[in-house]
């Protein structure tokens, strides 16, 4: 991440002092150099307001988790798709607590819940940390883990579907099925990537500075010891888990809009009285998880701070717009006309950035939520995940500095969702 961020931050500054020493001043028109300041500044006190938004979220969902975690929820679910995850995740053991937080953090980003899937995201990097031999340095779990979190593994966009019906479309579910279709394939091309590309990237020596880390999560925790293996269910119910899952697929195209509203709630209701069936004292360990959602949110904030006023620079020293303008006339012919573009740019770095490109392209009367470009911008919003975002808050909860190989796994997924994106959407309303 340091060349990312020396990278980022050199190209706008640059762009923005070569777009200064040619600015003529006008009255009241800010300077290249000018606007770059603001951007900084604007940029790293909406890193501190996201953080501190998130609090309320991670408090809720942290505690939830604690009180799933304390009457073996995690465990019964990694038994349940355990012979799918021992293959993605050898390293970790079958039974143990971060294959059930892995999978709670998929289903909620499958279900389209957003932020609400932070908190089951965090908690399985602490888990995977502490099986972390080299503290401060991604593990091969770790990378596999954020690759699929960023290859926006979504089955119900149910926030891009309402952004549809605002803007007047007469068919606001319609992205479901190329949603669905490019999200498949970078899922697809995430894992493959983290496979391929960990054979090029062995781990670093040990960082002396990173074992010194005060890690909350990983001290005295009895997970670090042996973990008993208790074996998988039978055959039979695991496939019978897993086929549930694959049925929810059409059940959401078809009810999707109804069950919606009921799935945060549901969640809610559902680990509590499972927490009660299983004789939790509740609201005590709810309590006790919820305090981690401070803790955690304060320990993120200047990870984020660093990448989003990386981001925000590049978007107000103009590099943004000339990249748009020199790929635009290579992009248009394949698809991914000039309109779209900024879009797909976007939306690895900045998820307000390209939230605020899709809004403005399907509400332009011009354009529209019903025509190719519209369709194609609502389905990159469903089918890909502010990449950058995602490894700032993970890693930054685990404070790993060194990433490995997760950042061109999660990026080859955001080039094939843009591609497959492209593909369906031609193919179906070009």
């Amino acid at each position: 991440m340091n060349w990312i961020f020396f990278g980022i931050v050199s190209i706008a500054f640059l762009a923005a002092a070569w777009r200064e020493l040619r600015h003529v001043p006008v009255e009241g028109v800010q300077s290249p150099m000018e606007a770059l300041s603001a951007g900084m500044i604007s940029s790293a006190g909406g890193a501190v307001e996201l953080a501190l938004g998130l609090v309320g979220v991670m408090t809720l969902f942290l505690g939830l988790m604690k009180v799933a975690e304390a009457g073996g929820l995690l465990v019964i679910i990694a038994r349940l798709i355990r012979p799918l995850m021992v293959r993605l995740f050898p390293e970790v053991p079958p039974n143990h607590p971060a294959m059930g937080a892995m999978i709670l953090n998929f289903s909620a980003n499958a279900l389209g819940l957003g932020n609400a899937a932070t908190p089951f995201g965090i908690r399985a990097m602490q888990e995977l940390d502490k099986l972390n031999t080299r503290p401060g340095t991604a593990t091969n779990s770790m990378a596999l883990f954020l690759a699929i979190n960023t290859s926006s593994i979504t089955l119900l966009p149910t926030g891009v579907i309402a952004i549809r019906a605002a803007a007047g479309s007469a068919d606001p579910a319609g992205i479901l099925p190329t949603t669905l279709f490019a999200t498949v394939c970078a899922t697809i091309a995430a894992i493959t990537a983290a496979f391929v590309y960990k054979r090029f990237s062995a781990l670093p020596p040990p960082d002396p500075e990173a074992e010194k880390m005060d890690r909350p999560w990983v001290q005295d925790d009895p997970s670090r010891e042996a973990v008993e293996d208790p074996g998988a269910y039978p055959l039979w119910v695991s496939v019978l888990a897993l086929g549930g899952i694959v049925a929810m697929i059409p059940a959401t195209i078809l009810w999707g809009r109804v069950i919606s509203p009921w799935i945060v709630p549901g969640l809610m209701m559902g680990f509590l009285l499972f927490g009660v069936a299983r004789q939790v004292r509740i609201y005590e360990v709810f309590v006790e998880g919820a305090k981690d959602g401070f803790q955690v949110a304060l320990r993120i904030i200047p990870y984020l701070v660093a990448i989003l006023v990386a981001v925000g620079m590049f978007r107000a020293s103009g590099a943004m717009d000339v990249m748009v303008t020199v790929l635009g006339g290579i992009t248009g012919p394949l698809g991914l006309p000039a309109e779209a573009l900024p879009m797909a740019l976007l939306r690895p770095l900045s998820g307000s950035g390209a939230y605020g490109v899709m809004a403005s392209i399907i509400n332009d009367p011009t354009i529209g939520p019903d025509s190719y470009v519209g369709y194609l911008v609502t389905t990159l919003q469903g089918s890909t995940e502010t990449t950058f975002y995602v490894l700032a808050v993970y890693f930054g909860a685990v404070q790993i500095r060194r990433i490995r190989h997760t950042l061109a796994a999660a990026l080859t997924a955001d080039v094939v969702a843009v591609i497959a994106a492209v593909a369906i959407c031609s193919y179906l309303f070009l």
